[in-house]
């Protein structure tokens, strides 16, 4: 990448506008790191260099690396936070649905995988951390699209560590169950109560809860290849 242009290490929070990827920005700035990320127009905190950026639209992905390249000289740290949900039965979904969910979960993580790949490899160091959902494992009626792609991003993992262990970068996957953002936002309250009576802690996490364990994860220097549920509990029995 090149030599330095700043002393602090550089994260990149793909989807860093609202709830969890707006904590996981605060909380890497309040690291000291210097922050990029993205959003869709609607911008990010103070202190973070925000980017515009579409995630499915891989010309925009592309340049966005190469802006944090030029900008900072670095790249330490990308959190790949974008995703999209639709609501549909398997027999009425939409191909338009379908698509629209795997390009922003799926196909966006593939692509910043390769571009962190081609910047963090160049400095032989580096993390990766995909945010998936723990929805993966248990699944949800009516979201078939939703739960295959975060399912997708565990196989991604599982053979993107083998190239890139020995460039010295590691990646992991987070997968947080029900959360307060603006997508649990739209379950019924009878829905979010069931929620909040299948986790053993018996409440729904905070954004900034979910930002401190993607942190902490990012800087272990021996962990690759895991898929980390940070849930209070929920789906860890089935």
């Amino acid at each position: 990448m090149g030599k330095f242009i700043v002393e602090s290490p550089v994260a990149f929070v793909i989807g860093a506008s609202r709830g969890i990827g707006e904590a996981t920005a605060r909380r890497f700035l309040d690291e000291g790191y210097v922050v990029a990320g993205t959003h869709r127009g609607s911008g990010v905190i103070d202190g973070v260099h925000g980017i515009e950026c579409d995630v499915t639209d891989n010309g925009a992905m592309k340049a966005a690396f190469k802006e944090i390249a030029s900008s900072y000289g670095r790249l330490d740290t990308v959190v790949y936070n974008a995703g999209v949900a639709r609501q549909d039965l398997l027999i009425r979904m939409r191909d338009e649905d379908l698509r629209s969910v795997m390009e922003t979960n799926l196909f966006g993580a593939f692509t910043s995988v390769q571009e962190s790949l081609k910047y963090m490899g160049r400095a032989r160091s580096g993390s990766i951390v995909l945010i998936s959902s723990e929805s993966s494992r248990t699944g949800i009626p009516g979201s078939a699209h939703y739960t295959s792609s975060k399912a997708a991003l565990d196989g991604l993992v599982r053979s993107a560590m083998w190239e890139a262990g020995p460039r010295g970068i590691r990646i992991n996957v987070v997968a947080p169950g029900p959360t307060k953002t603006d997508m649990l936002a739209k379950v019924e309250e009878a829905d979010l109560e069931k929620l909040i009576e299948s986790s053993p802690l018996r409440r729904i996490a905070e954004p900034d809860e979910i930002a401190d364990a993607i942190f902490k994860i990012s800087t272990l220097s021996y962990l690759t290849g895991a898929l980390i549920p940070v849930t209070g509990g929920e789906g860890l029995g089935y």
